[in-house]
């Protein structure tokens, strides 16, 4: 398998409007921030498919960064506009394909995502719409023959899920994982999980709660995503977390 960060910031991705702090200001371009998703590519019935984290807002941009061509499954952690408010540049996919777009997401994001993108879901389909069927995870689940396993984890009040596929998973978002949910992640080689900045906040981990859970679960290794201008520059950060943890950053492969 190979995971990419397509994109490893905050709500407001990094440099933020109008900030002159060091960080948005740091010419370093791991430091250059877009809205947080990645995709996972993983081979299976003899071809590669790819699963993509999350569409936020900078989809199209990521997509043709990365010279995307084709995606098998959009798996949605939560309904949060910075989460999926690119939705609408499937359609691109859906002519190229020939067809729509597998998307998975708990209950509570599918509620949001037909009520904010009504047009959409709507049942008088007014040509050229993005095309997206939807799937309620309830469980484990399949993708071309890759079992995934859905990780319930807690965005203060709001139930996200984490996706674990094989030996990696992926959680962002979140704030407490529950030991029953904690004991899903046993024996991963590769952990992704948020890390918003040094000081608390609450509704996402901060570095110190991020190293916490890490410390409990044991990966091999680990990537923090989702984080703000309030972490700290790249460079001063990342030399001092454990050795097998790591800030994540744009455009990161990580082979699994």
């Amino acid at each position: 398998m190979k995971l990419t960060f397509l994109g490893t910031g905050t709500s407001q991705g990094v440099p933020v409007i109008a900030c002159h702090c060091e960080v948005c200001r740091s010419a370093d371009e791991r430091d250059r921030r877009l809205r947080t998703s990645a995709m996972l590519e993983v081979e299976a019935g003899g071809s590669t498919k790819r699963l993509l984290f999350d569409i936020g807002p900078d989809f199209r941009q990521q997509m043709l960064r990365h010279e995307v061509e084709r995606l098998d499954a959009i798996l949605i952690t939560h309904a949060h506009r910075d989460h999926v408010a690119g939705i609408d540049d499937i359609r691109a996919l859906n002519y190229v394909q020939h067809g729509e777009l597998a998307v998975y997401l708990n209950a509570e994001a599918q509620r949001a995502l037909v009520r904010d993108y009504a047009y959409i879901f709507s049942p008088h389909q007014y040509p050229g719409l993005p095309e997206a069927h939807l799937h309620t995870v309830q469980g484990e689940f399949e993708v071309e023959g890759i079992r995934i396993m859905p990780i319930r984890v807690m965005h203060k009040d709001l139930p996200v899920l984490g996706y674990r596929v094989g030996e990696m998973a992926y959680i962002t978002d979140a704030n407490r994982i529950e030991e029953e949910e904690l004991g899903k992640l046993a024996g991963l080689k590769v952990l992704v999980i948020n890390a918003l900045r040094q000081e608390h906040h609450w509704s996402h981990f901060n570095l110190e709660e991020a190293l916490g859970i890490i410390e409990q679960v044991k990966p091999q290794r680990a990537y923090l995503t989702h984080i703000s201008h309030e972490m700290g520059c790249y460079a001063q950060v990342e030399p001092t977390l454990p050795s097998n943890v790591h800030l994540a950053y744009d455009n990161l492969e990580v082979k699994i």
